[in-house]
């Protein structure tokens, strides 16, 4: 399961895939979990019908449908073919959607937009064990490329301890492991830290950063 709680350090999910050798490539390098955007309004978005590569993926890697508010159709195609492994939710899904959908059988990671301690509360009314930590910036829904304060996740894990949380927002190559050992996540999660442009990763960053990855230390 995707993040490993049993792992000497923390997972590794590059997001926002949208070319199908870049896919590969990453997976080479190591990494855990590749992110695959379904919103329409972001920079980094895959269509469905421009999904036939991931299946070749499914044994190499963990799949991450990235959703924002996502409409029953692309929920039901994502559940019945088994594209991905994971749903992870960005948008306004309330805990019962989420509840339905683990019902339905779906691994769901559910992001939340940290701002101040207030905003932890959230945390505890959803039933999935994962939660996604990122900025807040209202309006948008991830991939900012922005921080938040990373006491906030420490502090979200002492109030949570059974949960399992990935640290993400504005992380890069030359953050990544001071993130780590300020926070000590299950997983981080970067996009735009490590691209060329929207969509097109760069591999050096990509590398650099799985690099720093390993390197953390863990308490």
């Amino acid at each position: 399961m995707f993040p490993d709680s049993s792992a000497s350090h923390p997972a590794v999910k590059i997001c926002g895939i949208t070319q199908r050798q870049q896919a590969h490539d990453i997976v080479a390098l190591g990494a855990d979990a590749l992110g695959i955007n379904f919103w329409p309004k972001s920079k980094r978005y895959l269509p469905l019908d421009q999904t036939h590569w991931l299946p070749e993926l499914h044994g190499s890697t963990t799949l991450v449908a990235v959703l924002v508010n996502a409409d029953d159709r692309t929920l039901d195609t994502l559940l019945t073919e088994g594209l991905v492994h994971i749903l992870q939710l960005h948008g306004d899904e309330t805990p019962s959607q989420v509840a339905l959908l683990q019902e339905r059988g779906a691994q769901v990671i559910k992001a939340l937009a940290v701002r101040d301690r207030a905003s932890l509360k959230q945390i505890g009314d959803y039933p999935c064990e994962t939660i996604l930590l990122d900025a807040y910036n209202p309006g948008l829904y991830g991939g900012t490329g922005e921080t938040f304060p990373w006491e906030l996740a420490r502090l979200a894990q002492d109030l949570f301890p059974d949960k399992r949380f990935i640290l993400s927002g504005g992380l890069t190559p030359g953050n990544v492991r001071e993130a780590i050992e300020a926070t000590q996540p299950a997983a981080v999660d970067v996009a735009s830290g490590v691209e060329s442009a929207p969509g097109i990763k760069n591999l050096q960053l990509v590398s650099a950063f799985i690099e720093q990855v390993r390197c953390a230390s863990l308490s």
